[in-house]
């Protein structure tokens, strides 16, 4: 859904890209909740997806516009840091509330909290400063500019030669940060190390930890310090690298602190640093096609989790189970998949 995401953000608007996608991710989550068949909490959880996919690059969208180009990269830090937040409340508080209400009416009240949020949303939101009458910041205004229509933008975007190192870049550094952060990290930690679901919960929570906080850090360090976005983003490719080697070449001989700054560094490194991705392909382009630019590019992360997660996999499947556990040797293949990614990437 990210190049209708961004199709729609620079044509029908975020505001009302936003409000109609989170009804029907609202629409989901009922039904996922109420559902009385597998097939049709599949059919659930597929609109939620649909609905919460049109989140994120509508933001987008919405911060070129009322932000000023140099405050793009902390708004979007900020941006990033909220969503580590939801990261966090999904694990352990959702598991009280389930817990408390049972998963059904769990899902029930996710959703009606959506739909609260769609409300609100349409009330609040609008698409850009001069929707109230005000005057836009002068960098990002689209106003007396000429249009680009929604195929100008798509091929603006394709052909631009410096979007395609951004976008590989993309997949390989999200590839790891998914495979790990996304799959993989638990039942590695539960099947080598013998942790706890609990104990690799709380270290895997790094990862959301590190995304909260290295989102406006990159950013600051970006606009403030360095005043360069290749450079952040090569030396934290450099930092994924290392951890990906030693994921890699020291699997099984890792002490537990180590593993809490793997996961740190990964939500720091790995995942925080998406910051200045996005911030540097919006640069690119204008500001009239933004959501054009950050939905094409955010493919590619999506692209990177969904291929490598089963390329994981397969490494695994390959050596074997002692039991129910996958084997040392098989986690051992996996992680150099994960390095071999960090290598491109870098």
């Amino acid at each position: 859904m990210q190049l209708p995401a961004g199709l729609l953000s620079d044509s029908w608007g975020p505001r009302n890209t936003i409000t109609v996608f989170f009804i029907v991710a609202f629409i989901g989550s009922i039904v996922l909740g109420l559902a009385p068949s597998v097939s049709l909490a599949i059919i659930g959880r597929t609109l939620v997806g649909l609905g919460v996919a049109m989140l994120f690059v509508p933001t987008m969208k919405i911060l070129a516009e009322w932000f000023h180009a140099s405050q793009f990269a902390m708004m979007t830090g900020i941006l990033m840091a909220l969503g580590g937040l939801g990261s966090l409340i999904a694990a352990t508080p959702l598991v009280l509330l389930s817990n408390w209400i049972g998963w059904r009416m769990s899902f029930v009240a996710v959703g009606c909290f959506t739909l609260n949020l769609a409300v609100l949303v349409w009330l609040i939101v609008r698409d850009r400063p001069s929707d109230m009458g005000w005057p836009s910041p002068a960098e990002t205004s689209s106003s007396a500019k000429p249009s680009i229509t929604l195929k100008q933008g798509v091929i603006k975007v394709i052909t631009t030669f410096a979007f395609w190192p951004i976008a590989i870049w993309f997949f390989f550094e999200m590839g790891i940060f998914f495979s790990y952060g996304g799959l993989w990290g638990g039942p590695y930690l539960r099947h080598i190390y013998g942790y706890s679901k609990a104990q690799s919960g709380q270290i895997l929570s790094m990862l959301a930890i590190g995304m909260i906080v290295g989102s406006p850090l990159l950013s600051y360090i970006s606009n403030n310090v360095v005043k360069s976005r290749k450079v952040v983003i090569v030396f934290c490719s450099a930092v994924v690298l290392c951890i990906s080697g030693i994921l890699a070449f020291n699997t099984a001989a890792i002490p537990l602190p180590v593993h809490y700054l793997i996961c740190l560094g990964l939500g720091i490194f790995g995942s925080a640093i998406v910051v200045i991705g996005f911030t540097t392909n919006k640069e690119l382009f204008p500001v009239q096609m933004a959501g054009t630019a950050t939905g094409l590019v955010n493919l590619f992360p999506f692209a990177g989790g969904a291929v490598f997660q089963p390329v994981l996999g397969y490494a695994l499947e390959k050596q074997g189970k002692i039991g129910d556990a996958f084997t040392l040797a098989g986690y051992r293949n996996a992680f150099m998949v994960l390095f071999a990614c960090g290598v491109i990437a870098l």
